[in-house]
């Protein structure tokens, strides 16, 4: 054999044991721990989590009452809301998270993002908020009685004639949607958009924040769903279950798909010469099916002329205060489908896991 196939070999298998080693280190998990007692009297309830695995595994603990930096704010959590992000860290799967949120065990015991209250006490140096102030957004450990977070975070102040709960259920979906719509769909006034998912938490705001773009909107959705995608402002809608949109011959100036049941390359083919497709959802599972959308249109995107893309949300105040605004004008309300107390955030997540949730699942603190 020569010198080149061997060395070739002995690297190939190095490759392979380090990621046999990679793929068992993030996979193993560590026994669950009780949480930790609290060292004051002065508590708060929270939703923790200690360990990966099923909803049944969270438990509800006392926790300090924390006071609030020099640019902090505590906030009195009235409401929030359930996303697939929660059962994912949950679950620590797809195991690359893990990465990120603690091998063996999560690395911050916390729950929930989605959160809407009153600010209770702010810290010396916070000047555009007080206490009293109906606020909403995005900061982890919301499914709790209080919560702690910086000023300058992605916090904003809910209008008037927005409830706690409306407000709760904005903050990873709808600006989602809207960074789906606008910045990597580049929607503009006319065009035709396609939802797969439209009757979702992140497909319900996609929907009504298309139309209030000016957009010409389908909605894919069960038969279930279909009137509630209609309420939303949908100029047509397709039930999946007894057609394939990809088999219509119509075409998009933009598909945002939530569900990842066609291919980028099928998605693609119903696209103008110019169009979009904007994936946000994928496929379930634990090691790289969730990935397998995203790598195709990465790929494909390189031999098609229209823009495949895939992309993360990113929580920023003005994109919140964006949505409010349309929540004010009456052009996007949020659509919610069940009620849990703090106590039932298991059960909650357990309903979210099931992908059949029409809008979102509320969380109601107090």
């Amino acid at each position: 054999m020569k010198l080149r196939y061997k060395i070739g070999g002995g690297v190939f298998g190095l490759l392979f044991l380090a990621l046999a080693a990679l793929a068992l280190t993030i996979s193993y998990e560590f026994s669950c721990l009780t949480p930790s007692e609290p060292a004051s009297e002065t508590v708060y309830q929270s939703v923790q989590h200690v360990c990966y695995g099923a909803p049944d595994l969270l438990a509800l603990a006392d926790v300090d009452m924390p006071a609030p930096g020099d640019e902090e704010v505590l906030i009195k959590v009235h409401a929030a809301s359930v996303n697939p992000l929660d059962w994912h860290y949950m679950r620590g799967t797809p195991y690359f998270i893990r990465l990120f949120s603690g091998i063996g065990a999560p690395s911050d015991p916390r729950m929930g993002v989605d959160f809407a209250g009153t600010v209770e006490a702010v810290g010396s140096k916070v000047t555009r908020l007080k206490p009293g102030d109906r606020v909403f957004g995005g900061r982890s450990g919301a499914f709790a009685e209080y919560l702690l977070t910086p000023e300058d975070r992605a916090i904003a102040l809910i209008p008037d004639t927005v409830s706690f709960e409306d407000a709760a259920a904005v903050p990873i979906a709808a600006v989602t949607a809207m960074q789906a719509l606008r910045d990597h769909g580049q929607l503009r006034p006319g065009q035709k958009i396609l939802v797969n998912g439209a009757s979702g938490g992140v497909g319900t705001y996609t929907v009504q924040i298309a139309k209030a773009m000016g957009a010409k909107v389908t909605g894919v959705s069960s038969g279930r769903n279909l009137e509630l995608v209609r309420s939303l402002g949908a100029d047509h809608v397709i039930n999946y279950k007894e057609e394939n949109y990809t088999d219509s011959g119509e075409q998009y100036d933009l598909i945002v798909d939530m569900v990842g049941n066609h291919s980028p390359l099928d998605n693609s083919a119903m696209l103008t010469p110019n169009g979009r497709l904007v994936i946000v959802g994928g496929a379930k599972g634990d090691w790289i099916a969730p990935m397998i959308g995203p790598i195709k249109a990465a790929l494909y995107n390189n031999f098609v002329d229209q823009e495949l893309a895939t992309f993360t949300a990113t929580l920023r105040r003005d994109d919140l205060e964006a949505v409010a605004k349309l929540m004010s004008e009456g052009k996007v309300r949020s659509v919610i489908d069940r009620r849990y107390s703090l106590a039932q955030v298991p059960e909650a997540i357990a309903y979210s896991e099931t992908g059949r949730a029409r809008g979102k699942i509320i969380i109601n603190v107090e």
